[in-house]
């Protein structure tokens, strides 16, 4: 039996917070959708059966997605930051969110289709080549031919005090 957590993340959706708790469970491990809730009648802003809430985990966070409707939008205020140990694997997340549908900016950093925010950055100390990679003709760029080395020094700065230490060596 599954135990309530007294702390967790709430995700507010426009309708379609079961596709993106689903689509978050396929890309990260310990992940999962936990239950989907539904309305048990027709309500003044739907119908019976439609889902109202979706408990999931994402790599092992828990997290309720409200949907709300579209009176709320999310910022870059908020993100996840996912740790990743290699350069194959910096790059598969940060392709997976802007390849269905997301967005992709600067130091690792990428919104999914839903507006939630994504730190995909190398753990725990990160060099150069692991910043993900935009793709340029259909290949992998690497931070040097895709940005000024000195957004690539900031993008570090500000990831980790011993990327710091290792891109100023």
């Amino acid at each position: 039996m599954m135990t309530t957590a007294k702390n967790r993340i709430c995700l507010w959706y426009d309708g379609d917070a079961e596709e993106a708790a689903r689509f978050y469970a396929s890309l990260f491990p310990d992940s999962a959708v936990d239950a989907v809730h539904r309305a048990p009648a027709d309500y003044p802003a739907g119908k019976q059966g439609d889902v109202l809430t979706v408990e999931f985990r994402v790599m092992g966070i828990p997290c309720l997605g409200l949907n709300g409707g579209p009176e709320v939008s999310h910022s870059w205020t908020f993100s996840f930051q996912v740790a990743t140990q290699t350069q194959a694997e910096t790059d598969h997340y940060w392709h997976a969110i802007i390849e269905s549908g997301g967005q992709g900016s600067e130091c690792g950093w990428c919104q999914d289709k839903w507006g939630i925010s994504w730190q995909i950055t190398p753990s725990p100390s990160p060099r150069r080549s692991q910043i993900p990679r935009p793709r340029l003709n259909g290949r992998l760029g690497t931070p040097e031919t895709t940005r000024p080395p000195q957004r690539v020094a900031l993008c570090l700065w500000v990831v980790s005090p011993s990327a710091r230490r290792d891109y100023l060596a």
